[in-house]
């Protein structure tokens, strides 16, 4: 059977970890409403944390939404993504995005990161 759930090692659970990426962000990806923010870690696998403000979606059911939807969109995308962890940032404007667009800009997203992040590891490697 595939691991596809959504474990405590799987998320960023602390103040020190969410610091941790902010102060050394390596990635960045924009998208309509949200942003990523990643950086390479030593675990072997992936980890996300949200950051849903009020200030950027007022109502608690949209943060609630989109937080539901950014977790099965990494949930069911955790196994092609490198050993990163990641902050998904809520800007302006998020809470406008249905169901089906956020879906695909999600889906866009990961793979952008997954490819900025094998385009940095093949160039940061020295070649023999």
């Amino acid at each position: 059977m595939s691991d596809q759930g959504f474990p405590r090692r799987r998320r960023l659970l602390t103040a020190g970890d969410y610091q941790h990426v902010f102060a050394h962000a390596s990635f960045k990806v924009h998208g309509k409403g949200l942003l990523m923010l990643a950086r390479p870690n030593a675990l072997g696998e992936p980890r996300v944390g949200l950051v849903f403000s009020k200030k950027n979606v007022r109502r608690a059911v949209d943060r609630n939404r989109l937080k539901r939807l950014v977790r099965e969109s990494f949930r069911l995308q955790q196994q092609r993504l490198p050993a990163v962890d990641i902050i998904v940032l809520s800007r302006r404007g998020a809470h406008e995005l249905d169901n089906d667009t956020l879906h695909r800009q999600l889906h866009g997203m990961w793979r952008r990161l997954e490819k900025d992040v094998r385009k940095q590891s093949v160039s940061s490697t020295p070649s023999p």
